[in-house]
């Protein structure tokens, strides 16, 4: 699977827990690594240099791609996509990162692909998102078309619930709310890798917002079939190598794709996973065809 280096580049925004995991992990592996951020990287006329290292890495796994203005992160995207035309494998892959950051984006490839994500509807400007509200009726969540963690959701109800169109960038993604089934919270996070499951875990909380992040405490989770099979549907719907893929029951306990995520934190699943998941990933990447 490799190019000509057996080097292993992990792409990171800062070294955080996640990126010590990744880089000891290839590294029992037997792998040479070394850490990057993608906005270090240049452009040249030969192609492209990393910062202390000298021609291309063997493969390069993403761990994260930082935020920054609209060219800037365009650039660093720019730099996967020049990777994969050099034919060095990417996890995952700039396609597939741009997929999932755009959640309008995944919405429509997971609801084009059949499989059950809620109803969802992103428009642009307050008049049309409220006009939305108004035809349709019922109970939304506002999520930031890019964002993660669980920052900056809301419940809508009715237009007067709409915030300014400033504080979503003047875009409103709202997706139908699903009612929980019992007085907790619950959803599901399941990360996925190439056709298998790595590990799962259930998010409960008092309230709506389950994300770890936001006080969702996580819990050990064995997942039925059917749900690996969706996750692995929804991973494949985006072209994601792995990804962790939230999904919920509703009343009637049909489930539903929520969001699918194309770099996962895996922090809180690992409290609550017996697999060492950086090692299943780091292995999986160095198995890969």
């Amino acid at each position: 699977m490799f190019s000509s280096s057996p080097v292993i580049a992990i792409a990171i925004d800062r070294r955080d827990w996640h990126a010590r995991q990744l880089y000891a992990a290839f590294r029992s592996a037997g792998r040479d690594v070394f850490l990057f951020r993608l906005q270090d990287v240049a452009f040249t006329p030969g192609g492209l240099a990393f910062p202390g290292w000298s021609g291309l890495p063997g493969a390069v796994f993403v761990r994260a791609v930082a935020a920054g203005s609209f060219e800037e992160v365009t650039r660093r995207l720019g730099v996967l996509h020049a990777l994969s035309a050099l034919d060095v494998p990417v996890w995952n892959r700039a396609s597939a990162i741009e997929r999932c950051v755009d959640k309008s984006a995944t919405a429509f490839l997971l609801a084009r692909a059949g499989l059950p994500t809620p109803p969802t509807w992103t428009v642009e400007g307050h008049a049309a998102a409220a006009a939305l509200i108004a035809e349709e009726g019922g109970v939304f969540v506002l999520k930031p078309l890019f964002g993660a963690q669980g920052r900056g959701l809301r419940l809508i109800a009715a237009a007067a619930d709409l915030p300014p169109p400033e504080t979503v960038a003047g875009v409103y993604h709202l997706q139908r709310f699903i009612a929980p089934r019992a007085a907790r919270y619950r959803d599901f996070r399941l990360l996925v890798c190439r056709g298998r499951l790595i590990a799962a875990m259930v998010r409960e909380a008092e309230r709506w917002v389950t994300n770890v992040h936001q006080g969702g405490r996580p819990l050990a989770f064995d997942p039925p079939p059917d749900l690996v099979s969706l996750a692995l549907a929804a991973a494949e719907a985006v072209g994601a190598d792995y990804a962790g893929v939230d999904l919920i029951l509703d009343r009637e306990e049909r489930p539903w794709i929520l969001e699918v995520n194309s770099m996962p934190g895996w922090r809180g699943l690992q409290t609550v996973s017996r697999t060492p998941i950086a090692a299943a990933l780091a292995a999986a990447l160095l198995e890969a065809p």
